[in-house]
């Protein structure tokens, strides 16, 4: 390039073109041929391009589009420039070359009259009656304008019609002179004016570009918003320091993109909108698509599931029928033999596996279940917080966390996976079906590993609210009563003083109630599987509508509870916990269900 500077030409003009397939393919292979960037705009009304590259190569573009039969006279605006302002060349064909939407508007043929640059200027020199009128988009007109110009306050060169329409007060016999930012607006605006009964309408030749080339700055405020990556020009037509922000598309100048708001490729002050205002906002977008999904519940449409089963080293070697008993206790073996021999066990190589097949470690069995449909659950989940890091939902209840058992669809991990496809949340903990309250997720698998460990090793304080019947004698107890960690009927646990699992949950009462029930707050300090339950009905006050942990050592006859059945008085209030992003300590609270509202 001469001078190691590039050329940049803008041009445009009306005439009727034909053969433009043709013309596309000679303009493609010039273009590539030559390393020229930019954009053409071919239609049947004419031409407009904005394109960029070396002088020789710019010289031999022009001299080929004056070859074509309308563009003789092509006129192109020169600027130079360090460095190239477009990163690759479209030609494309389009029904108009400058959108406007209106019919029966040809410039080509019923131009308005035009106004010379001097001439423009020699009139606001001498200060004569002059309605100057920008037609040019919001944004645009922001960078700069010329002195006591009509801005429309328009989005889009389509909303001009409406926006004349909507003209009051202009002075009957002072001239309207309208400009834009190199005169192709202006070609399809001037005779659209005067079908509108305006008279006296001119427009500025060659626009402000052309303006600045001849006249300079004078009687003009700020720069001239261009469509590459200059963004701005000076009337010297030198490229200045605006910029653009990436997400709104508004043109910055320098002073704002100092404001602390600007932050390049996220924001700008005409944009940017406080973290908790986002968060809002997103979290509206996915409740409303957890609501979408909901409405009907996915699992109520009958559908056939394979739920897979992974073969763990210490059932290695022993026959399939044992494997199943042996991880699923609840279930009896004459029903695991049944299903077997219906084919409804698949193994590895997908042919049916019989009860006696033996199995090895790491082998992926499907059990298949046709035509199954889940008992209903109550989809109101609350989002309460989300970052980019974790997610803190408030459940309802009956609700189960992830797949198990009856349900694979009706669960939050469902719902949630769908609010925030294509990311997958993971549960950093779980909670009962029938449990209410906080439940902590996070967004990859990245920020688990970073969470997941303080639950594990109990750094994780977690506050629930019971309800539980009967009065305990004193305001703060502990139980310490091991856990079994096989399920036993209806997926149950049981205290297991011989080789159960350590469990320690400390209570405190909140208030000792008239109808024989008290309010307490839960302390875990292990995560047993049905933890605060079991303790409190080792402690012979069982917590209030629990459908599994009956008074007296009773189990129930099922571990989940129904829409609409009195509810488990038992909710996750309160959690704290190192953000796996900030490493500062968060705390979030629930808001208390009805049974505990005055807490």
């Amino acid at each position: 390039m001469l001078g190691g500077m590039t050329t940049n030409i803008s041009c445009y003009r009306f005439a009727p073109l034909g053969g433009l397939k043709a013309l596309r393919e000679r303009l493609v292979e010039l273009c590539g041929r030559e390393e020229l960037k930019g954009t053409i705009l071919l239609s049947t009304e004419g031409i407009n391009l904005f394109v960029a590259g070396s002088r020789r190569s710019i010289d031999l573009l022009v001299g080929h589009l004056r070859s074509v039969n309308g563009l003789e006279a092509l006129e192109p605006k020169y600027s130079e420039s360090a460095d190239q302002p477009f990163t690759r060349m479209l030609v494309r064909i389009k029904k108009e070359i400058i959108a406007f939407g209106v019919e029966g508007i040809d410039p080509g043929r019923r131009p308005s009259p035009k106004l010379p640059a001097a001439t423009l200027k020699q009139w606001l020199d001498e200060g004569k009656p002059v309605t100057l009128l920008d037609t040019r988009n919001d944004y645009e007109v922001k960078l700069g304008t010329f002195e006591g110009a009509l801005d429309l306050g328009i989005a889009n060169f389509r909303d001009f019609p409406e926006a004349v329409s909507k003209l009051q007060g202009l002075p009957g016999d002072a001239p309207i002179v309208m400009f834009c930012t190199g005169g192709i607006r202006c070609e399809k605006a001037g005779p659209f004016m005067e079908r509108q009964g305006f008279e006296n309408v001119f427009q500025l030749d060659g626009g402000i570009l052309k303006y600045f080339e001849e006249c300079g700055g004078a009687h003009y405020r700020g720069e001239c918003f261009v469509f590459d990556q200059r963004v701005g020009v000076d009337p010297a037509l030198r490229e200045t320091d605006s910029t653009q922000c990436y997400l709104c598309q508004t043109p910055l100048t320098k002073a704002e993109q100092s404001d602390q708001r600007y932050l390049p490729g996220e924001s700008c002050p005409y944009c940017f909108r406080p973290p908790a205002e986002v968060m809002r906002a997103s979290i509206a977008r996915r409740e409303a698509m957890i609501e979408k999904v909901a409405n009907p519940l996915p699992g109520s449409i009958p559908y056939d599931n394979a739920r897979p089963i992974l073969i763990p080293p210490k059932a290695d070697g022993i026959e399939l029928l044992n494997v199943l008993c042996l991880l699923f206790p609840h279930q009896p073996g004459e029903k695991w033999s049944s299903l077997c021999a219906a084919g409804r066990l698949v193994g590895p190589d997908g042919s049916p596996a019989a009860a006696s097949h033996i199995v090895r470690s790491g082998e992926r069995y499907l059990f298949l279940m046709p035509g199954i449909t889940e008992p209903d659950v109550n989809p109101a989940i609350r989002i309460l917080h989300e970052d980019e890091a974790i997610v803190v939902v408030e459940k309802p209840a009956p609700l189960p966390v992830h797949p198990s058992g009856r349900f694979n669809k009706n669960t939050l991990q469902y719902f949630l996976a769908h609010a925030y496809a294509p990311g997958r949340p993971r549960p950093a903990h779980r909670l009962d079906a029938n449990t209410t309250g906080l439940t902590v997720w996070t967004r990859t698998r990245h920020f688990a590993h970073l969470l997941q460990p303080q639950f594990e090793e109990g750094l994780v304080e977690k506050l629930y609210l019971v309800r539980a019947v009967g009065h305990p004698p004193t305001d703060q107890f502990s139980c310490d009563t091991p856990i079994s960690e096989r399920p036993g009927v209806i997926g149950s646990r049981t205290a297991d003083l011989a080789s159960g699992l350590a469990a320690f949950t400390d209570f405190r009462v909140i208030r000792r109630d008239v109808d024989g029930t008290t309010l307490l707050e839960a302390k875990p300090l292990t995560g047993r599987t049905n933890q605060i339950r079991i303790h409190l009905r080792e402690l012979g006050f069982p917590v209030c509508g629990d459908p599994a942990y009956l008074p007296e050592g009773r189990t129930g006859t099922a571990m989940t509870g129904e829409p609409g059945h009195p509810p488990l008085c038992l909710h996750s209030w309160k959690i704290s916990f190192i953000h796996p992003l900030t490493k500062l300590p968060v705390t979030f609270e629930s808001t208390p269900p009805p049974w505990a509202a005055e807490v």
